[in-house]
């Protein structure tokens, strides 16, 4: 027997919503022949050209190593461009090629109605609280990983 019966467990609650999210948007993407975390990575993009795989990575939620399989299959696909910074030669910046501009925006029109049903589920004071809600999530399990923890 566990101290905590499943049907208390918010965490458990959380992931099924974010695997039927992911769910979806995997279904819609596949025509376009994009994963999830590589649609992610590509609207990242869009707003931050330039952007280095690191923060890239921490943008998406992904790991560093992640992040780079995911941007050498979009490089071998021609859909983004990796250049040296012009000051920092360690430093590559991370550019939407114009293909990956023009499948970004069709993986999106599939993406998008995906992200529209499920606002459309929720008042506008629901989606206020549920965003809230789950920015204190992330904060209050960012502030007790082990690793952000006092060392001994």
């Amino acid at each position: 027997m566990t101290s905590m019966h499943s049907s208390e467990r918010l965490g458990s609650y959380i992931k099924r919503a974010e695997q039927a999210l992911n769910s979806a948007k995997s279904a819609a993407l596949k025509p376009v022949g994009l994963t999830v975390p590589q649609y992610g990575a590509l609207l990242f993009l869009i707003e931050n050209p330039g952007i280095n795989a690191a923060a890239l990575a921490r943008l998406c939620g992904v790991t560093p190593p992640t992040m780079n399989t995911i941007l050498t299959n979009l490089q071998d696909r021609g859909l983004i461009e990796r250049i040296p910074h012009a000051w920092h030669k360690n430093v590559l910046e991370t550019r939407l090629t114009e293909a990956g501009a023009v499948l970004a925006q069709e993986a999106d029109a599939n993406a998008v109605p995906v992200e529209r049903a499920l606002a459309d589920e929720f008042t506008e004071a629901e989606i206020a609280a549920l965003r809230g809600l789950l920015t204190r999530c992330a904060d209050l399990l960012d502030s007790i990983r082990p690793e952000s923890a006092p060392k001994k």
